[in-house]
């Protein structure tokens, strides 16, 4: 029994093939970004719940550098801003809004 592999016969069967989908199209269409939209947020839930290695986070904390203020330096500014009310009005302004010109 040989089988007819032409490819006349092939889209024969696509079209007859289509023409029975054509009215569940929307809804196939409707599946299938339902289906993305499920794996996406199934993905996001694995992703999020992942187990946090306490190594990696040491290494990656000790990586970032530690800002150091010289305690001189820090105690020479409060009596500054003590002292005098002119600088004192400048440390309020800068800490209302940092970034005036």
């Amino acid at each position: 029994m040989k089988q007819d592999l032409s490819l006349d016969g092939m889209v024969h069967g696509l079209s007859a093939a289509l023409a029975k989908i054509k009215p569940y199209l929307g809804l196939l269409f409707f599946v299938m970004l339902a289906g993305m939209y499920a794996f996406v947020i199934l993905q996001i839930n694995t992703l999020s719940a992942a187990p946090v290695d306490d190594s990696e986070v040491l290494t990656q904390t000790s990586a970032s550098p530690s800002l150091h203020v010289d305690p001189n330096a820090a105690k020479q500014l409060q009596t500054l801003k003590d002292n005098s009310s002119n600088v004192q009005t400048l440390f309020e302004q800068n800490r209302d809004n940092p970034f005036h010109e």
